[in-house]
């Protein structure tokens, strides 16, 4: 196989009796290059820095459809710090029992790919994850673990079997946001997604530039299906992380006539409902929680010295029906009309065509 990235590709890197230097670091090098060598620039192996105990014995089988990788990874020894899958990782010690530490990349230059989703679906023993801010994790075989590469993990898989799936984290990364997500490996969405795995797998040596693409956006569905059930039902953390994702875009899209419940939803990947139990925990609905930004940007732009838009612009630019809508919407929220609220900031009365 050459370093050309194809649409499909199958590819093996075996470790576990590599015994040539006798340093974990010797194992993880010819790990990466024959990944890379396999797989090209465009999908990296992780910056991963062996432990200073224990050894790094490891095998993995791997297929490639489009922008996803899933592989078949047997880990007979395996500790240190994965710091993700290009630059800018944190290089602090995150630590663990066995004395890993975060280091420099082992690999050179940062790839192009370094925004990823990772999910371990473990069918043998446990792998451990540890962060410095979330603690410990162990996922125990029959669960999953869903994280995005930023910060460093600690990991641990000795005799462990687990599938694992790199995906681009532009369509998954605001609901996982820096958080490790974890959960069963038996609801109907986690069996949907593991059959369609299972399948992409037998057939991908087959598939065309175009079936690849779409077995690749059909793991990408199928992972928001997963990400949705654990939202809707007992990952309290992803409910956060779901309303602060949404008020961060709600802060970037503010004078988008579009900007609604809806729009929010498809461009986290959500259902409407998702997305309005998460504002729930908030005390304060996705309606409201636009308005209140709104009418914020627009008390902002009523203290500017000069310059200083009339309330039927402000009402205009902030999406508001008309200038009465927006000054009831401003009382309520301040106790004062807009023009009121200047004259007590003493700027002169904003004035209205």
């Amino acid at each position: 196989m050459t370093n050309r990235p194809r649409a499909s590709a199958v590819f093996a890197v075996d470790v576990t009796a590599v015994t040539a230097s006798g340093t974990p670091k010797h194992a993880f090098d010819v790990f990466r290059r024959g990944w890379e060598a396999q797989t090209g620039e465009a999908y990296p192996a992780p910056r991963f820095t062996p432990g200073r105990r224990g050894d790094f014995r490891i095998s993995a089988r791997a297929v490639k459809a489009h922008d996803s990788v899933i592989a078949d990874v047997r880990s007979e020894s395996m500790i240190g710090t994965n710091g993700g899958f290009g630059g800018g990782a944190d290089s602090a010690d995150v630590g663990g029992a066995d004395g890993g530490a975060a280091g420099g990349a082992a690999g050179g230059a940062s790839p192009p790919r370094d925004d990823q989703v990772l999910m371990h679906v473990v069918r043998e023993n446990a792998w451990r994850f540890s962060r410095r801010r979330d603690g410990e994790l162990i996922v125990p075989a029959g669960n999953f673990m869903v994280q995005r590469t930023g910060p460093p993990t600690f990991e641990v898989a000795r005799h462990t079997a687990a599938s694992v799936l790199i995906v681009p984290a532009s369509d998954l990364g605001p609901l996982i946001r820096d958080r490790l997500i974890a959960g069963p490996a038996a609801s109907a969405e986690m069996r949907l997604l593991l059959a369609h795995v299972n399948l992409v797998h037998e057939s991908v040596q087959d598939l065309t530039p175009a079936g690849a693409q779409a077995a690749h956006n059909a793991l990408i569905e199928l992972l928001k299906g997963v990400l949705r059930q654990r939202a809707d039902s007992t990952e309290p953390q992803l409910a956060h992380a779901l309303a602060r994702s949404a008020q961060d875009l709600v802060d970037s899209r503010l004078a988008d006539p579009d900007l609604s419940p809806q729009m929010l939803a498809r461009e986290l990947g959500v259902s409407v409902r998702t997305l309005h139990r998460a504002f729930a925990a908030t005390q304060e609905t996705v309606g409201g929680c636009i308005r209140r930004r709104r009418l914020e940007r627009a008390r902002r732009e009523l203290l500017a010295a000069t310059g200083r838009p009339s309330i039927s612009d402000l009402a205009a630019h902030w999406q508001f029906a008309d200038s009465s809508h927006f000054i009831r919407a401003f009382k309520r929220q301040y106790g004062q009309t807009p023009a009121e609220f200047a004259r007590g900031s003493g700027n002169t009365k904003p004035t209205t065509p």
